[in-house]
């Protein structure tokens, strides 16, 4: 907490290097967020990128009470729902073409690239188990998938997902468990066990 007050005062005073050592810090945690809100990683880099914009512009408001990470997760957070709506939007707006892929087809995905899984076989399951955990994901709504990435995949405690988004720890649990069951049922439909 002491090094978040430290930072974020250097940057108040307007320290680049402060805010560079800020982002890195902090941008794979954030890209990481953002991916998991939105599902496309060029995106979540646009919507990272935007975030520490908005950060640098704002860091006077930031007021201490919380962790600086977690202040800077509401920022991507909000951008990522922004982002999302956007999308929304324009996908109603869109007239689609016969000859495009359906939405959620395996076309045009880039395959994953060499792990440490020694077949390739385990490689190929691996990744339709990752990407049926996404779709899976992308399916909640907002509310649900917001709390989900927060607490499951960013290991942050109820109570700084509550800060983050501005909810109660109760809700916080209310909505990780609904969230958590409709995955786990959408898996299960998915994968067929």
């Amino acid at each position: 907490m002491a090094d978040d007050a430290a930072l974020a005062e250097a940057c108040r005073s307007g320290d680049l290097a402060a805010f560079e050592q800020l982002v890195e810090l902090h941008q794979r945690m954030l890209l990481n967020v953002a991916f998991r809100i939105t599902g496309v990683y060029e995106d979540a880099c646009d919507i990272v990128q935007d975030a520490f914009i908005a950060a640098w512009k704002k860091i006077g408001d930031f007021r201490g009470e919380a962790l600086l990470s977690t202040w800077l997760t509401a920022i991507v957070v909000n951008i990522s729902r922004n982002r999302l709506q956007q999308i929304q939007a324009r996908t109603r707006a869109e007239a689609y073409s016969l000859n495009a892929p359906l939405p959620g087809s395996d076309y045009g995905l880039v395959p994953d690239p060499p792990g440490d899984a020694p077949s390739v076989l385990e490689r190929m399951e691996e990744a339709e188990l990752r990407r049926a955990l996404q779709r899976c994901i992308n399916a909640l709504t907002g509310e649900f998938r917001e709390v989900l990435v927060l607490r499951d995949m960013q290991e942050l405690s109820y109570q700084e997902v509550g800060t983050t988004l501005g909810l109660r720890e109760g809700t916080v649990k209310s909505r990780l468990f609904r969230g958590r069951e409709a995955v786990r049922d959408c898996l299960r439909r998915a994968l067929g066990s």
